[in-house]
């Protein structure tokens, strides 16, 4: 008969274990990150976008004035612009990007409203997770399987003397 901490321990362990191997799971391959904000007057804001190659990239920024500035990663910009890599550009109203990375690597966009009225930015972004969260995900089912075995420790009985 397993004692009733044991139980409990067993049971909350599992669960542990459960939400560690989800995590793990569901973190393989791109995530999509769909980004809608907002930026006031002459507010700036940048993005990293870490992703593998044949990662699909979309992003609308709608505002009165803004000016950007790109680069992507390997030779010359991937990204569909006239200038040449990491030169700022201005534009007015409306911007549409959409690209697929050719590299794997890290795409930059460092925004910076211009204008008189607020800045827009609508994006659906696939990016690939960071690697140091595997090791995350296998901390938290390595905490379950040690939950577990403290647990199992209570159906023991203790030797003489204890």
């Amino acid at each position: 008969m397993l004692a009733k901490r044991t139980i409990i321990g067993f049971v909350v362990g599992s669960a542990i274990i459960g939400i560690g191997v989800f995590s793990l799971i569901s973190s393989i391959g791109f995530q999509t990150v769909d980004v809608n904000e907002t930026f006031g007057v002459g507010d700036s804001t940048s993005y990293q976008i870490t992703a593998n190659s044949g990662a699909q990239q979309h992003m609308k920024i709608t505002g009165e004035k803004f000016d950007i500035k790109l680069s992507s990663p390997g030779t010359g910009l991937q990204i569909p612009n006239d200038e040449k890599d990491g030169t700022v550009e201005s534009y007015e109203d409306e911007l549409i990007l959409d690209w697929v990375h050719q590299e794997d690597g890290v795409t930059r966009i460092h925004i910076q409203n211009t204008g008189s009225t607020d800045l827009e930015v609508d994006a659906s972004l696939n990016v690939t997770t960071d690697p140091i969260l595997f090791s995350y995900h296998i901390i938290v089912i390595t905490s379950g399987v040690i939950i577990i075995g403290f647990s199992m420790g209570f159906t023991l009985r203790k030797p003489k003397g204890f």
